[in-house]
């Protein structure tokens, strides 16, 4: 799944309407290959990024669930600490490299 996708259902307050835009325009970029489409293709684009925003917000206003609400501020936490973890850098004991010294041929 694409990492810029994230979950928008059961949290608290509710989904907005830029996220789920968002959402939908990471998803018809990903389908389409394309950062920012043509001059030619940019209808077909933005027409597809509105569909999606529309089933997905149908989708999010149709799904039920007896879990607690999420906090945003927690999953936000939660999700830095994994990112922290996931690019922190490799701790290893240094390497020593005595420096290689050459000396001139003589001819």
């Amino acid at each position: 799944m694409c990492r810029n996708i994230k979950t928008l259902h059961n949290f608290a307050p509710p989904a907005t309407e830029d996220e789920v835009r968002a959402s939908a325009l990471q998803f018809v970029r990903k389908l389409s290959g394309f950062s920012k489409p043509s001059r030619a293709n940019a209808a077909a684009f933005d027409r597809a990024v509105d569909q999606v925003k529309l089933a997905a917000r149908e989708l999010l206003d149709a799904l039920v669930t007896d879990a607690p609400s999420r906090d945003r501020e927690v999953e936000a936490a939660k999700e830095k600490a994994r990112s922290a973890e996931r690019f922190s850098p490799v701790r290893s004991s240094p390497v020593r490299f005595s420096p290689v010294r050459f000396s001139p041929k003589e001819s």
